[in-house]
């Protein structure tokens, strides 16, 4: 064998090997799942809200512990009652009510919309078209989360 093919062959080589390494690291970065939970005392209102209001369903609850999926089961968010005995000490404490949102991405933010204020549902921001093109209005849950539900513009 020639250097030039022996440095072919190294470089097809390392190509390959990198690639290998590159698809694992890939394909073990996309099995990642994200589950927001929220720690609140308001367990009954929570799930009533969520379900009635919004239409998710159960996944699972137990007397501690709710997961709630999105109507489309693409998506879900989960709730715990505070200083359960079954949780470790740093899932313990509730949810303050400050300091974070939500976002649901829905096809039809003017039905959603029209929908809502029906079931008598406080707008806590009106309906409003942004300059980058998004559509949305938004609510809040039972425990002072903010809930942004918007239709992305397209992006061109």
């Amino acid at each position: 064998m020639n250097s030039i093919t022996k440095y072919v062959t190294m470089v097809l080589l390392g190509f390959l090997l990198a690639n290998s390494i590159y698809g694992q690291t890939s394909k073990n970065r996309n099995k990642m799942k994200l589950n927001a939970g929220i720690i609140t005392e308001k367990f009954a209102e929570t799930k009533k809200f969520y379900t009635e209001i919004l239409g998710f369903g159960i996944t699972f609850e137990n007397e501690f512990y709710l997961l709630l999926h999105t109507p489309d089961r693409s998506s879900e968010i989960s709730f715990l009652l505070p200083n359960h005995p079954s949780q470790q000490p740093l899932f313990h404490q509730p949810f303050k009510g400050q300091g974070m949102y939500l976002t649901i991405e829905v096809d039809d933010v003017d039905a959603l919309y029209q929908q809502l204020k029906k079931k008598g549902v406080e707008i806590k921001i009106e309906m409003r078209n942004e300059p980058w093109g998004d559509r949305h209005f938004a609510i809040q849950d039972p425990n002072g989360i903010g809930i942004d539900l918007v239709k992305y513009a397209p992006q061109e």
